[in-house]
């Protein structure tokens, strides 16, 4: 049976910082598909947005953003990620795929989810597929409190990784960043809006409707 993305939320006790997010990376995702040149399967992009983070509490260190907690508090969040664990693994990728063919979810759209990363940015620039550089871009745009710049996203999560060489090095940051913003220049070469059109305020509406987009 189908259900609305939000009763999914419901039924995986999806923290409510996780839900923004993933609603706010799928509105950003749907103002690029409704303004788009090109035909897109709009369905499948908004779908994997709202679900690419599903499993992401399995990773996630809860004392870093103490707010995102309330008002449940981090104890009961600490036993979600616990349960969570147990179920599905340490695994967030893994995890992500196993609650997508729990619900029953397509391979195209699993297929999508998974190539939702930013250390094959470059990989993307040189690719043709333009479902996965939407895709891609639209995490890039979401930062932990709103939609902002590709560029003020890229220096939001440059300061939180700041000295982590098991996530990148300087050098090769730099050259993903690089990347990504020639993946904006192409989507936006094909889009009748500019990157700047899209911020917290156009997708306050979006995101209204996309709370009872029926997941199938």
């Amino acid at each position: 049976m189908s259900k609305t993305i939000s009763e999914i939320y419901i039924d995986y006790k999806i923290m409510p910082c996780l839900q923004d997010h993933m609603f706010r990376v799928a509105a950003v995702a749907s103002l690029i598909c409704d303004n788009f040149s090109e035909p897109l399967s709009k369905d499948d992009i908004i779908t994997a947005c709202l679900l690419h983070d599903m499993g992401n509490i399995v990773k996630s260190d809860l004392k870093y953003f103490p707010e995102f907690n309330k008002p449940e508090g981090i104890e009961y969040w600490e036993n979600i990620k616990n349960e969570y664990v147990e179920k599905y693994g340490k695994d967030e990728f893994k995890v992500h795929q196993k609650i997508m063919k729990e619900i029953g979810i397509s391979e195209e759209v699993i297929f999508l989810v998974d190539k939702i990363d930013f250390t094959s940015s470059c990989d993307f620039r040189d690719g043709d597929n333009f479902f996965i550089k939407i895709i891609n871009y639209a995490d890039w745009r979401v930062s932990p409190y709103g939609v902002v710049s590709y560029d003020e996203r890229m220096n939001e999560a440059k300061k939180r990784y700041e000295g982590r060489t098991d996530v990148f090095v300087d050098e090769g940051r730099e050259k993903l960043i690089a990347c990504g913003k020639e993946i904006e220049k192409q989507i936006f070469a094909k889009c009748k809006i500019k990157p700047e059109d899209i911020n917290d305020e156009s997708v306050k509406s979006v995101i209204l409707e996309l709370k009872n987009f029926v997941i199938k």
